[in-house]
């Protein structure tokens, strides 16, 4: 048998191993890793099955095709339940053995491409990084919605990570090992983004050669992101809240209503509220987008995770050897009020790995805005200037009027008020609660 059978597969054009003991083949398959494994269910010394779940402890993701006798089928199922792939029985055509072969073969395939893929979206994406009490906010916010089918409305400004966001939501969610389809709003004219998000017949409209299945089709059963939700044009939101209401669309040029299955989160950087006044963005499909709002904060309001998200990309772009960045850069960093957010941390800090070649970041390897940016020491760089009197002067008086002054210039933002005192967050809470200054 192992010999026909390695005559007929290698005409084909594959390599074969073969071994007529259970013990053998294990260590064939410790040692070569094979693509797929030909399993008898009858064999000497150790039956199939047996072989079966050692050959699935070395390679978890192995195929397995199981041959097995035709009163043994109740068999073949339990082997089929412990993992195996396929199974055919004797007496069978080598042809038919081939077409099995090619199949778990392709279905192994596309499952790594899949891994593969899904590990490239990450990577693409990110994650939400941030030890700051807000960011740690959003996290658990993220963790107690992503198993719900209700819409998510994410708000923040841009490059705050609103898609990092939607991602993370649907890798925790029950729908992760289905598609995460995104969709920018803004990005397409009226006539194209109905198309895109609810696909066209063939001859729909001119140019039309072939159907073409929308967004909505392509994340059945998974999540579909809609970002800048606001700039949909109105005559589409009317559209996008039948849906959302019925769970069902037309294709355009189409009559049959298709049914999908499609957890929605949607984004914007604008104020929706403010879009709703202004007569852009329709009330109705605010409320029914804005059932789990989540809201991202600007990175000038969570400046203790600037450092950790600088190393973070450092590692990003400089994966092959350890990056260091002086002192004073990265005090630079943390004191800029980066009106880009995030993405324009991400793009600042691959600049400066390019332009230092793999030595230590320092000042001048940053852009010339965040190098001019004020640390607080004055135009003469001499630090605070205080007048000391002769009768001496209470330190507690003098660090209560400087968290009111930092409170005051920084309109009661606690984040950047402390960044202007140089102490953290907490630190600063602390103090203010010690003098009893409102917040």
């Amino acid at each position: 048998m192992c010999w026909a059978l390695e005559r007929g597969l290698r005409q084909e054009g594959y390599q074969v191993l073969t071994a007529t003991r259970g013990k053998e083949g294990l260590e064939l398959i410790r040692k070569e890793t094979p693509s797929l494994v030909i399993l008898d269910l009858k064999m000497p010394e150790m039956d199939g099955l047996e072989v079966l779940v050692r050959a699935k402890d070395l390679l978890p993701k192995l195929p397995v095709i199981m041959i097995t006798a035709h009163g043994t089928i109740d068999t073949a199922i339990e082997a089929m339940k412990l993992g195996a792939t396929d199974y055919i029985t004797k007496p069978f055509d080598l042809d038919e053995l081939k077409l099995v072969v090619k199949q778990a073969l392709m279905v192994s395939q596309l499952q790594e491409e899949v891994t593969f893929l899904r590990s490239e979206l990450s990577k693409k994406y990110g994650r939400i990084i941030g030890n700051s009490q807000a960011i740690q906010d959003v996290c658990t916010l993220v963790e107690k919605v992503a198993d719900s089918n209700a819409t998510v409305l994410i708000t923040g400004e841009s490059g705050t990570g609103k898609e990092v966001t939607a991602l993370s939501i649907h890798q925790l969610s029950s729908r992760r090992d289905k598609p995460f389809v995104p969709i920018n709003c803004a990005a397409l004219p009226e006539s194209l983004l109905e198309s895109e998000l609810f696909g066209h017949e063939k001859g729909a409209f001119t140019g039309a050669v072939a159907r073409k299945l929308g967004r909505f089709e392509l994340a059945n059963h998974g999540t579909l992101f809609l970002d800048e939700i606001t700039e949909m044009p109105l005559s589409m939101q009317v559209k996008l809240l039948r849906v959302l209401q019925e769970k069902q669309f037309e294709r355009v040029g189409g009559t049959e209503s298709i049914k999908v299955d499609v957890r929605v989160i949607a984004a914007t950087n604008r104020d929706p509220i403010e879009c709703i006044r202004k007569g852009t963005f329709r009330e109705d499909l605010y409320y029914r987008l804005n059932v789990l709002p989540i809201h991202l904060p600007p990175l000038r309001e969570r400046t203790e995770d600037i450092p950790l998200l600088v190393m973070h990309f450092l590692q990003k772009f400089n994966p092959s050897q350890e990056q260091l960045i002086s002192p004073e850069a990265m005090g630079l960093l943390t004191s800029y009020h980066w009106p880009g957010n995030i993405r324009e941390l991400q793009n600042v800090i691959e600049r400066a790995v390019i332009l230092s070649q793999g030595q230590e970041i320092k000042p001048h390897h940053l852009p010339k805005e965040i190098q001019k940016t004020d640390t607080g020491k004055g135009e003469a760089g001499q630090g605070l200037i205080i007048n000391f009197p002769d009768e001496g002067i209470s330190f507690e008086e003098v660090e209560k009027e400087l968290i009111i002054k930092a409170l005051e210039k920084s309109n009661g933002n606690q984040t950047r008020a402390a960044q202007l005192l140089g102490i953290t967050r907490s630190a600063l809470l602390y103090r203010a609660q010690k003098y009893q200054i409102k917040l």
